[in-house]
């Protein structure tokens, strides 16, 4: 039996073994706070039941993500210990993957724009000396930049942007040119990082005007900021780990000004949500300074605000694992993207 990381997006450390009770942890990296994410691979283990002991809030509300494939996930259900969970593996099955979220890996992108004939482009060198994937369709004078994982572990917003990207492709605006980079934080991703409070900054504390971005991603979003006509601007995130509002899809309304034009497009979302969609309410929206959302934070969408011309810029988060009545599954994520595609298509109509 092997317990291991050796996939992309990979993360655990076992603190200690006592038969077929193993403990282990998220391996934080350079996280500077104790954060939450953790994915991992059993091998060689038929006909055995283990079990998996975590230090404490680690594990959803509906157990961990569970995938053959890394490709499709379903939650293994609600464990008996918020801690814990046990997993009987079948005769034949040789090889499993558990994970905190249900994962999305640049493989599943490179496989949806081959599906849509969309040539794969590359939009700078990680620090690692990677190609860091990005995506653009659609003609027009004005630009409409889609980023997702600025939080290397941040998986959810990513099915969120296959499904604009899937309806967009399918239904392009006229006069709008699209620019997607789905993964910022690449090398984070790749190495199963958190990527949240990195040290000595992350990438979305990348955005600091007049001062020099730490990270080569942000850099040359900041530059296509400045190169483009840029009207819109939409980040992709996933929240804390669950309780309250981090179990619902909400914008992040960070300039006081734009209040008005956030309310607008959130109608708008709340009336394109369909009832296969993970579900968005306009009520969960977050006013700058309420909770954790401190106006004047430097971040992607202030950033992207402040740029000529820019309309809207604002994050929109969308949980790890929503709550019984209103679940984030893959298919659901998705359907929120079309959902999110049309109501860029009505609030630009309006304009």
């Amino acid at each position: 039996m092997q317990i291991h990381t050796n996939f992309t997006g990979g993360n655990i450390i076992i603190d200690k073994t006592e038969g077929n009770y193993i403990y282990v942890k998220p391996d934080l990296s350079d996280t500077t706070s104790n954060w939450f994410y953790w994915a991992f691979s059993v091998e060689n283990a038929e006909n055995e039941t283990l079990t998996f002991h975590f230090e404490e809030n680690k594990l959803g509300y509906f157990g961990p993500a569970i995938s053959h494939d890394l490709e499709t996930w379903s939650w293994l259900g609600q464990p008996d210990d918020e801690n814990t969970f046990a997993y009987t593996f079948k005769k034949g099955e040789n090889k499993v993957y558990f994970a905190h979220d249900m994962l999305y890996h640049p493989k599943r992108f490179h496989e949806f724009c081959n599906k849509h004939h969309i040539e794969v482009l590359e939009f700078c060198k990680s620090k690692k000396g990677d190609s860091v994937p990005y995506i653009t369709f659609g003609e027009g004078d004005k630009t409409v930049i889609l980023t997702a994982r600025h939080h290397a572990c941040e998986a959810t917003g990513n099915y969120v942007l296959e499904g604009i990207l899937e309806n967009l492709i399918a239904n392009p605006i006229e006069g709008l040119k699209f620019i997607c980079v789905p993964f910022v934080d690449y090398d984070g991703v790749v190495n199963g990082d958190q990527g949240k409070n990195r040290i000595p900054h992350d990438h979305n504390r990348d955005y600091v005007p007049m001062e020099a971005p730490i990270h080569p991603e942000t850099a040359k979003i900041r530059e296509t900021l400045a190169q483009e006509n840029m009207l819109f601007a939409f980040d992709f995130h996933s929240p804390y780990h669950k309780g309250d509002e981090h179990d619902t899809a909400l914008i992040v309304q960070k300039v006081p000004e734009m209040i008005p034009r956030y309310q607008k497009f959130g109608s708008i979302l709340e009336s394109c949500v369909t009832p296969d969609a993970f579900q968005y309410y306009t009520k969960n929206d977050l006013a700058p300074g309420e909770k954790w959302n401190k106006a004047g934070t430097h971040a992607f969408a202030t950033y992207a605000f402040s740029c000529k011309d820019t309309n809207l810029a604002f994050t929109l988060e969308t949980p790890y694992f929503g709550t019984e009545d209103n679940q984030f599954t893959q298919e659901r994520g998705i359907a929120l993207g079309k959902a999110f595609a049309n109501a860029i298509r009505a609030y630009y109509e309006e304009l």
